[in-house]
């Protein structure tokens, strides 16, 4: 979730899930979102968008014209109403898909399983555009164009959070020269929360991470996990799982 198209910082990488999974919905918005960078301006694959200065003239009308830009979205037009969703499904940079794409794979599996397909795509694509929305109108003056499905993924981390509260999660820290740990998702997510929370009191005007809509995606994931599934129905894991790509057939 960045404004322009700066990389959006995300969680530290981890890793929690069980056995192999079917995640036919996680795994569309995984190549969904890489194969409409690949065919846009942003990856700098495309001739048809050009080199050099017309590569990023080409780049910064592509995300006006699909991001989200607070000054207009509450102008009233059905286009400027619709970019929290089309902005979901763009992303920046390498880097900004990559990690954003990571993180959705190694959550995403056991949070769909949990909701069921239906239900895990719309609250992907509600919770993403609600995020955006939440940034926009915090900020409802800012011309920069936001893009990015790191609000869709926040809350799929705060439902995960709720559903697999001590499910293991690999964790390379760089305090701790990156060495990979292992702790209860209980633990990791909240700490995540509490970064973007620091990191989003010291932001400043221009562009930037937007940590803001991340704070509002995780919430709306917490919250919706909360209300829908309950505390009685909330999963309990009894061992530590592997993470996700590293089960063997």
């Amino acid at each position: 979730m960045i404004r322009t198209w700066r990389p959006a910082r995300s969680p530290a990488r981890s890793g929690p899930a069980g056995r192999r999974r079917s995640a036919p919905v996680t795994h569309t918005l995984i190549v969904l979102c890489a194969a409409l960078f690949l065919a846009g301006p942003a990856a700098g694959l495309n001739p048809a968008f050009g080199s050099g200065e017309e590569l990023v003239a080409a780049q910064r009308a592509y995300f006006h014209r699909w991001g989200v830009v607070p000054a207009d979205l509450f102008a009233g037009t059905p286009r400027a109403a619709l970019t929290p969703l089309t902005a979901s499904f763009v992303h920046g940079s390498w880097v900004h898909l990559l990690g954003n794409m990571l993180f959705l794979y190694v959550f995403g599996a056991m949070t769909e399983e949990r909701m069921g397909r239906v239900q895990f795509a719309l609250f992907c694509l509600g919770c993403g555009y609600l995020a955006l929305l939440g940034y926009a109108a915090a900020n409802d003056d800012s011309a920069q164009p936001l893009v990015g499905a790191s609000g869709a993924i926040s809350a799929v981390l705060g439902a995960f959070l709720f559903l697999f509260p001590t499910a293991r999660v690999t964790s390379l820290l760089p305090f701790l020269l990156f060495l990979p740990l292992r702790f209860p998702a209980w633990v990791v997510l909240p700490f995540w929360v509490a970064v973007q929370w620091v990191a989003a009191s010291r932001a400043g005007a221009g562009p930037g991470v937007a940590y803001l809509a991340h704070l509002v995606g995780f919430g709306l994931g917490f919250g919706y996990a909360w209300a829908r599934f309950g505390r009685r129905t909330r999963v309990r894991s009894t061992r530590a799982p592997a993470p996700e790509g590293e089960n063997k057939p």
